[in-house]
């Protein structure tokens, strides 16, 4: 079972109190909605055409808003003429916005641009103004407000009107390789020229990942052998176009803008399973110029020229279409043909071109400007890529008294991040190092090398060739003013006197000269001072104690040495006298007081 989704946005009146609250309203396809912004404006609802199907300078009628001041959103009925059409009058008058009232009771509709032939206006892709179709009820009660006089503000919310969960955007884009359906066809051609170099950055830097699509019918069973179904399907009516000139006896035919869809699904797989699916934007582009239907080119031998010219086989895109007469599924536009029917939120895809970007339906004029504004809404904020934060796409927020949030000037630092969505106040990381805070009022320095950033935030003086700080390096956080000086040690420190304050230099001799960030201390006459006990002692005294302890030194060296050499006198004799007795034992008995032994007497 499918469905089709209608993508909507929401809308905030907020006065007059009656009516003060949040609408839904359905996203039109064509203008270019603010996707992941918001527009505030005044409504106003015409005294004549107020079905804005003719030019309001017919009648006089200007709604361009004065500077300074809000843009008008403009309340028009539904009925006799394109909703496009409407909308065109509405922004050649001046309108900010169009609100298009219902005009029965009926759930909310997708207001697209017209099929018919005679709606090749110009107009179309000229239309920037975002639209909205509003219930029945709604326009009723805005427009007893306004007959009352009341000043009825709206805000129209298009913030969460996709999703934006993480750091990568995956959009699909539904397309077609018939160039003869009209101004679809001539648009969606003229954005793949323009989107292919924005569209191949976000996705060799892997912002994005992106997929082409390609919708199909199937011929209904008791049709299959029937001449349309032959001309304008393959695999035996399994997958099957419209005519391109919806003339079944000249030009091109249905099935040869499938085999074109195929063979460009083709390409897409093939480059992907590469590591290059960026490729395709060139060879849909080089396509739509080198092959035209209208000089018919619209040829596989077109295709592939292009395919060689871009390094690919062609026997391996040949491989992947397959043969288009069996009566088998083919498996790339059998999983086409799955992937149209919506899932989800995402709902079926019916019209064409269509952009799906997670998983949500794209309303909105088919602009290279457009459809970057929306890309970028899906980031997660602060996680966008830099293309999403130039002027054409957003306003930098932090511009202007840096958003509001903490700055450090003297530094060049800020905790303002600009986002596609606006701004966030978050301490920053700088060199490594990581400041912790509110974001808003305050943010400090902390951990390891936290001074070589702006000296952590504390602070420092430089005075007479002397520097001295209020950060500590091995301090995960915090300032303390160096000894010397007193405060707070972020904005200020204080030099201590001293010398004032009886700290230092109080003996009866000393003379006390505050410097900054110490002291200086000297003694009268003939004293020198002594920092470690702060006194004063006499030079001569220090002098004569100096020799006499150099004297005790000389002199207890001598002793010393005199001592030594006695001892190393007695033990050479003592060892001397040993060694000769035992020289001498060994030729001659010694008494028996010596402890000799007596030796018996034999006969001889």
């Amino acid at each position: 079972m499918g469905r089709f989704v209608v993508e909507k946005n929401s809308l905030r009146v907020t006065s007059p109190d009656s009516i003060k609250e949040v609408y839904e309203c359905a996203i039109g396809n064509f203008g270019v909605p603010q996707y992941g912004g918001t527009m505030v404006g005044n409504v106003m609802y015409p005294k004549t055409n107020q079905k804005s199907c003719k030019n309001f300078s017919d009648f006089d009628i200007f709604y361009k808003s004065k500077p300074g001041g809000m843009p008008v959103f403009l309340l028009v009925d539904r009925g006799d003429c394109f909703f496009t059409l409407k909308a065109w009058n509405a922004q050649q008058a001046g309108a900010g916005a169009i609100l298009v009232a219902d005009d029965r009771v009926e759930p909310l509709i997708t207001m697209d641009t017209p099929e018919e032939e005679d709606a090749k206006a110009d107009y179309l892709q000229d239309i920037a103004i975002p639209s909205a179709l509003i219930s029945k009820s709604l326009g009723d009660s805005i427009k007893k407000e306004l007959s009352k006089g009341e000043m009825v503000n709206i805000n129209l919310d298009w913030k969460e009107a996709l999703p934006h969960p993480d750091d990568r955007v995956e959009y699909e884009f539904w397309t077609n390789s018939n160039d003869e359906c009209g101004p679809k066809c001539e648009s969606q051609r003229e954005f793949v020229k323009h989107f292919k170099g924005a569209a191949q950055i976000l996705e060799q830097k892997g912002y994005t990942q992106f997929s082409p699509h390609y919708i199909t019918w199937y011929c209904p069973e008791a049709f299959i052998l029937s001449k349309q179904c032959k001309s304008q399907c393959i695999n035996h009516g399994r997958y099957c176009a419209p005519d391109p000139e919806q003339d079944f006896s000249k030009g091109y035919d249905g099935k040869d803008v499938v085999l074109q869809n195929l063979r460009q699904a083709c390409f897409f797989k093939v480059a992907n399973e590469s590591g290059k699916p960026w490729l395709w934007w060139d060879y849909v582009t080089d396509f739509a110029i080198r092959c035209p239907m209208k000089e018919k080119k619209y040829t596989k031998e077109c295709a592939d020229q292009v395919i060689k010219s871009l390094g690919f086989d062609v026997k391996q895109i040949e491989k992947c279409v397959g043969d288009p007469e069996a009566d088998t599924d083919n498996p790339v536009l059998k999983a086409e043909q799955d992937t149209q029917i919506g899932k989800g939120a995402r709902g079926d895809v019916t019209i064409l071109p269509t952009l799906v970007i997670n998983n949500r339906q794209y309303r909105g004029k088919l602009d290279k400007g457009a459809v970057l504004k929306a890309i970028c809404s899906g980031f997660e904020e602060t996680t966008e890529p830099a293309i999403c934060l130039t002027e054409e796409i957003e306003t930098n927020e932090c511009l202007e008294s840096n958003g509001g949030c903490w700055q450090d000037k003297a530094a060049n630092i800020t905790a303002c991040q600009d986002t596609f969505r606006g701004r966030v106040c978050e301490c920053p990381v700088v060199q490594g190092v990581k400041f912790v805070g509110d974001g808003y009022t305050h943010c400090e320095a902390s951990g390891a090398l936290r001074c070589e950033i702006n000296n952590g935030g504390c602070w420092k003086g430089t005075q007479n060739g002397r520097a001295y700080s209020a950060c500590i390096d091995d301090h995960t956080k915090g300032c303390k003013c160096p000894p010397g000086f007193k405060g707070d040690g972020v904005n200020s420190c204080e030099d201590i006197d001293e010398c004032k304050e009886k700290l230092a230099c109080q003996c009866a001799e000393c003379k006390c000269k505050n410097t900054w960030g110490s002291y200086d201390c000297s003694c009268n006459a003939n004293l020198l001072y002594m920092h470690e006990h702060d006194t004063c002692i006499s030079k001569d005294a220090k002098s004569e104690f100096s020799w006499g302890l150099v004297w005790t030194i000389i002199l207890g060296l001598a002793v010393a040495g005199v001592s030594a050499y006695a001892v190393y006198k007695y033990r050479i004799r003592r060892y001397m006298d040993s060694e000769i007795r035992a020289i001498m034992a060994q030729y001659m008995p010694l008494d028996q007081g010596e402890g000799a032994t007596n030796v018996p007497h034999g006969n001889v």
